[in-house]
C-alpha cells in the first residue's frame, strides 16, 4: 500500500487549484478522492484506499443513527479530483468552504491518506506540548 508522509506548504489559486507534491503524486497516481475530514481538514485518498473506506462504511449498520450520519458526512461530500498537467487538483467549492481553504494551505501525509489544512487552522490544531502524554495513552503504539 502507498504511504504518504511529510508536510508541505503550498498556495491555492483563486480558482481552487492546488499543486499536489510530487512525492504524493508518485505514491497516489493521477486521481484522488477528496472529502471532508475530521478536525476541520480535508482527507485525500487514492482510489484504492477509497474503495476500502467505502467498503467499511457499507458494513456499518444502517439502523444506527451515528453510522448513517458519519456515512453522509464522509461520503456525501466526496469528489474525484484528477491531477492536471501542472500537477494540480481542483478542490470543489463545498470542500474549500468546509475546510476554510483560501490561499495558504498545508498538505500533510498521514500514512494511507493526505490531509489538506488551512495553514492557520493547522498551526492552531497542531501544538505538541503534551505529545509524551498522548504517546503514553496509546498503549497499542509500539515501535
Amino acid at each position: 500500500m502507498n504511504q504518504f508522509m511529510g508536510e508541505y506548504n503550498h498556495t491555492m489559486d483563486a480558482k481552487g487549484r492546488l499543486i499536489v507534491p510530487a512525492r504524493f503524486r508518485e505514491a497516489g497516481g493521477d486521481k484522488f478522492i477528496v472529502t471532508k475530514g475530521l478536525d476541520g481538514c480535508l482527507f485525500v485518498f487514492t482510489e484504492e484506499k477509497w474503495d476500502s473506506v467505502v467498503s467499511s462504511m457499507e458494513n456499518l449498520p444502517v439502523t444506527q443513527g451515528k453510522a448513517r450520519k458519519f456515512a453522509r458526512f464522509l461520503m456525501g461530500g466526496a469528489g474525484e479530483c484528477e491531477v492536471d498537467k501542472q500537477g494540480r487538483i481542483l478542490i470543489p467549492n463545498n470542500l474549500r468552504a468546509y475546510a476554510r481553504l483560501e490561499k495558504d494551505v498545508v498538505l500533510v501525509g498521514v500514512g494511507s491518506r493526505v490531509e489538506i489544512w488551512n495553514r492557520d487552522t493547522w498551526e492552531e490544531a497542531n501544538v505538541y506540548d503534551e505529545i509524551e502524554e498522548i504517546a503514553e495513552d496509546l498503549e497499542e503504539l509500539r515501535f
